[in-house]
């Protein structure tokens, strides 16, 4: 079992900044992959950013390219999410996903390519 939690979640006014972190817990050892989702009310859960955990390759969802940034801290098995220029459309419960084992045909884009989630922390970007 592993445990998730993110935190770092909150309002903040737009064009502002938010930095997210997710602490995992549990058997984490051999975790290949984690991500950022997030889900705004009456819509679906959206990719926003991965990482691989030995190597840090990240991919970066287009919509929020330029202004997000993922990054980890393998000693701390943290994950990071640094949120820059905030709009009010990013307004959305955010998820930590972690993904346990390398697959050929996964791109960890996907909310199906994961194993495990945290709870959700809220971010409400005002205008």
């Amino acid at each position: 079992q592993v445990q998730l939690v993110e935190s770092g979640g909150g309002l903040v006014q737009a064009g502002g900044s938010l930095r997210l972190s997710c602490a995992a817990s549990g058997r984490t050892f051999g975790a290949y992959a984690m991500g950022w989702f997030r889900q705004a009310p009456g819509k679906e859960r959206e990719f926003l950013a991965t990482i691989t955990w030995s190597g840090g390759s990240t991919t970066v969802a287009d919509s929020v390219k330029g202004r997000f940034t993922i990054s980890r801290d393998n000693a701390k098995n943290t994950m990071y999410l640094q949120m820059n220029s905030l709009k009010p459309d990013d307004t959305a419960v955010y998820y930590c996903a972690a993904a346990i084992s390398e697959r050929n045909s996964y791109d960890y884009t996907g909310p199906n390519q994961y194993d495990y989630w945290g709870q959700g922390t809220q971010v409400t970007v005002s205008s």
